[in-house]
């Protein structure tokens, strides 16, 4: 599989700007929980869950629920594409 980098030309924070407004305005907030979460990612309850958990993903807590603001997510998905990841939304 052959990985591009990133082409200089491209505003990088336009394209996350850009994709912050789309999930807000879809879900009506500024954050995502765990059922958004597998709504965008496609994966299962367990796996967002064990994604939630994980050291590098940006997760807050707000009480017993976990939750990652929009502008969070989606720059955590494209540092992970950035590098060479396989993450989809």
């Amino acid at each position: 599989m052959k990985y591009y980098r990133a082409d200089p030309t491209v505003n990088i924070e336009q394209i996350i700007a850009n994709e912050v407004k789309r999930l807000s305005d879809k879900y009506g907030k500024s954050y995502l929980d765990c059922d958004e979460l597998i709504e965008l990612t496609g994966l299962g309850r367990d796996n967002v869950r064990a994604l939630m958990c994980s050291a590098n993903f940006p997760v807050t807590c707000v009480g017993n629920r976990k939750v990652v603001s929009i502008l969070a997510f989606v720059t955590w998905q494209l540092r992970g594409f950035d590098r060479g990841g396989n993450y989809a939304a």
